[in-house]
């Protein structure tokens, strides 16, 4: 049985909202919505746990009551960092499951469903893979002094979500002690010493955290 764990911890600082941002409407539908929408459009099947911070769940229910929102989910809460809210999420599956679990952010509601595909197919044969994309900005090193030097973008991906996992594979990976080079999920698989295999994300799965990225949101919902 396959799982996704959808992470929407944010408190929208960044947007200047007094809604945290996965709460806020796109397209007249809370963001975090149309996220749990597209993995259950991907499988009817896929188990989704959502991970938010205890003092949200309530207006998470409410909300879900006023919108009629039935798809089936549980609730885990959310922790001081990603990795243990990650962690949070993955304790409620069972430490004996088989399977493929996906790690997603909230407010990354337009990941395509050819996407999620490519991860899920992906870490059922290599154990591990994440989405990126080419980056297109030029891009500088800068030093501690603050000087800089281009780079070859060519050597860079930009990362994307979900980041789909071997369940066994994860749980043992979440068993170490927080290091603060644990960026992201694949970071804490590979400190075991173990490879992430690279898939094709898609431009439309932006992380939505600012109102430059909710302008961009709602354009791309005019044009779906």
């Amino acid at each position: 049985m396959d799982y996704v764990i959808i992470v929407a911890g944010g408190k929208g600082l960044r947007m200047g909202s007094e809604i945290p941002k996965q709460f806020i409407p796109v397209g007249g539908k809370p963001v975090l919505m149309r996220t749990i929408e597209r993995f259950h459009d991907f499988s009817s099947d896929l188990q989704i746990i959502l991970v938010l911070p205890h003092e949200q769940q309530a207006y998470w229910q409410s909300l879900c009551r006023k919108q009629g929102f039935d798809i089936p989910h549980r609730v885990a809460d959310g922790g001081a960092t990603r990795f243990e809210s990650s962690r949070n999420g993955l304790a409620l599956i069972h430490d004996d499951a088989e399977g493929v679990v996906g790690i997603h952010d909230g407010v990354r509601p337009f990941v395509s469903i050819d996407t999620i595909a490519r991860c899920y197919d992906a870490a059922k044969d290599e154990y591990a893979a994440i989405p990126v994309m080419p980056v297109t900005d030029t891009l500088r090193h800068v030093d501690d002094e603050g000087r800089g030097q281009n780079v070859l973008r060519s050597e860079f991906r930009a990362v994307q979500t979900p980041q789909t996992f071997d369940i066994q594979l994860l749980k043992r990976a979440f068993e170490q002690p927080y290091r603060e080079s644990f960026t992201d999920d694949a970071s804490v698989v590979e400190a075991l010493g173990c490879s992430v295999a690279m898939v094709e994300g898609n431009r439309e799965n932006i992380k939505i955290t600012t109102p430059f990225d909710l302008m961009v949101a709602e354009a791309i919902m005019h044009k779906a």
